[in-house]
This record gives C-alpha cells, sequence and structure tokens, in this order.
C-alpha cells in the first residue's frame, strides 16, 4: 500500500504506518489461491478475528493463539509478507510499541472466498489501516481487546475458564443498535458458573451524566427482551471507578441493574481476579466468577441465535483458534 500522510496535529499525528509500507509483499491477486492453500486454521481465524475486532497488537495475538511471542512475530510477519494482515506501529515519547495487525487486502479477498461474498460485502477499503491507525478510538478499542483478550487467554492456564463467547461493538451494534450499544458482550465461564455480561470500557473522556444515561438503555434492553445480562464497567483509574460509583448506584438500584465496576488502577493482566464491585452500598470486590454466584438470576442475552440476515461473517467468531497446538 502507498505511505499513509501523518498529519501534524491531533489524533494521527502519533501513529504511523511504517510496517504496512517497509515489509516486502511479495503476494499478488493471482496468488490467492495458491496461497489459500497454504494458510492453517489458525491464520484463518485470526484474519477472521481482525475483521471482528479491526486490531490487534502482537502481544494479544500471541496471548490467544501461539505457545511463545517468537512463534507469534515469525507467523505474523509471514502472513504480512503476503498481505494477509497488516499493520503500523504507533509513535511512543519513550520505547517502542508493539506491531499493531489489521486485516490485509488479500485476507479479507480470502473471508470473502470463504464466505461466498463479494470483498465490497466486507467493508474492507485500502483505506482501512490507515483509518485504525488514525482514529481518536484506537486507544479505546485497544483497552476493550486487551480487557477481553486476557479474559479468553485464561483457558490456556486454568482449564474451564475462558471466554465462551465475545461479540465486538460492531456486532453487538448489528444485533442490539436499536436499543444499546456496549463496547463487547461476552460469556465468562468457570466451570459450570456463567457471566453473561455487556462491557462498557470508560476512558474517562465523557461526563459521568452521559454514563448515567447509558442505564437507561440497557434497562429498556431487559424490559423489551426478558433477558438479563450483567453490565461491567471498567475504568482507568480508581478515582475514576469510585465517582461513576457515586453517580451510578441510586439510577441502577431503580433501574433494577447488575451493574459492576472495576478499574486498571486494580490489575490489567489478571481481570478475571477479585477485582469487580457490585453496584450495591455494601457490596466487596470479587472475581467474575463470585458474581455469577451473587447474581444467580443473570441470563444470556436474547438475539444471539443466527437469523437469516446473517452469513458466515456476522456469525461469533470463536475467542480462540482451532489448532493452538501448532507451532507454526
Amino acid at each position: 500500500m502507498s505511505a499513509l500522510p501523518r498529519p501534524a496535529h491531533g489524533p494521527g499525528s502519533r501513529y504511523t504506518a511504517r510496517a504496512a509500507t517497509t515489509r516486502p509483499r511479495p503476494a499478488r491477486d493471482g496468488d490467492v489461491a495458491a496461497l489459500a492453500r497454504r494458510l492453517t486454521g489458525r491464520d484463518l481465524w485470526l484474519a477472521r478475528m481482525l475483521h471482528e475486532h479491526r486490531v490487534l497488537t502482537t502481544h494479544q495475538i500471541a496471548r490467544l493463539a501461539y505457545t511463545s511471542a517468537r512463534s507469534a512475530q515469525r507467523r505474523l510477519r509471514t502472513l504480512h509478507e503476503h498481505a494477509v494482515l497488516d499493520s503500523f506501529r504507533p509513535l511512543t515519547a519513550s520505547g517502542s510499541a508493539p506491531e499493531h495487525y489489521t486485516l490485509g487486502p488479500v485476507g479479507a479477498a480470502l473471508l470473502a472466498a470463504h464466505a461466498g461474498l463479494d470483498p465490497t460485502a466486507l467493508g474492507w477499503r485500502p483505506t482501512t489501516t490507515g483509518r485504525i491507525a488514525y482514529s481518536p478510538s484506537l486507544g479505546h478499542d485497544l483497552g476493550v481487546n486487551e480487557l477481553l483478550t486476557h479474559l479468553a487467554a485464561r483457558t490456556h492456564t486454568a482449564s474451564g475458564s475462558g471466554l465462551a463467547l465475545w461479540l465486538s461493538e460492531r456486532s453487538a451494534a448489528r444485533r442490539w443498535g436499536d436499543i444499546i450499544r456496549p463496547d463487547a458482550y461476552a460469556h465468562w465461564r468457570d466451570g459450570d458458573p456463567l457471566l453473561p455480561f455487556f462491557l462498557e470500557y470508560d476512558t474517562g473522556s465523557q461526563p459521568p451524566a452521559r454514563v448515567e444515561a447509558k442505564l437507561t438503555g440497557y434497562a429498556a434492553f431487559i424490559a423489551a427482551t426478558g433477558s438479563r445480562p450483567a453490565l461491567l464497567l471498567h475504568t482507568r483509574t480508581a478515582s475514576r471507578d469510585q465517582t461513576l460509583r457515586r453517580r451510578l448506584a441510586a439510577a441502577a438500584r431503580e433501574l433494577d441493574l447488575q451493574v459492576a465496576t472495576s478499574s486498571a488502577d486494580f490489575t490489567t493482566t489478571d481481570p478475571w481476579g477479585p477485582w469487580w464491585a457490585p453496584l450495591e452500598p455494601t457490596a466487596h470486590r470479587t472475581t467474575l466468577t463470585g458474581l455469577a454466584a451473587h447474581w444467580p438470576h443473570l441470563s444470556p442475552a436474547a438475539g444471539l441465535e443466527p437469523t437469516d440476515a446473517d452469513t458466515p461473517l456476522t456469525l461469533p467468531v470463536p475467542p480462540l483458534p482451532p489448532d493452538l497446538g501448532s507451532g507454526s
């Protein structure tokens, strides 16, 4: 792809498409059919994940799908060389950021072919990586994906724990956007207990009143569907967590919502742990599994069943790949 201009000011000034413009790209359109025969199930899963979740870092991909960072980097370089993936690297004040991967042109063509769709149906464009890299919501999107990749990867170290389902903001909007627009929807399972939850990832950019206003939508969703997932609100700081707890407590109680809060000040690497406090006056912080026990009457969100309007690319992507055992 051609070099992406970097604005002198604003969010886009912090990012560069260096990786996408300097690495060799030997693949051509005529190579797509031959390349498809060389891709693993994990490669195709990764292409679907990037179509679903837009951007994942090297660390997040390795966490989900590889046994070591080195094997992840080796395979990601190969997929990038063949344009299955595209990438960019944010500029930082010190040190270096990990590579940020997006869906590449060949990856988009492969997904479309597998789904029997025209490539334009995916919404992929040659400018997609640039739009993601320069988006003011990039930090928010990466924060959501960081939290949920840790939860999904928990399965690797604790059998029976992890995410059974993970829908992106876009997939959630497709299903429930006329009522609510959560940042993600997921099912946390730890043995038998199941915690279905909507996630609101709060970066502190919205006034508390606007966050409070979202609760009305979640109450309307429960009233309209009869289903009752929890609402998890994750903030960047403990002080923001306390501010929102004071602001939201009365509304959550009046609307009969099951809301719990946490923040990055508590943890960023084990979000399943005892960092979540139900929005109740005497509640103590507990684990996600503890929340499921605390709220035994939760139920998964309505509208998850496939419909005639679904295509293979609008159905949920498994949070983990099919062939993690492979080292390539």
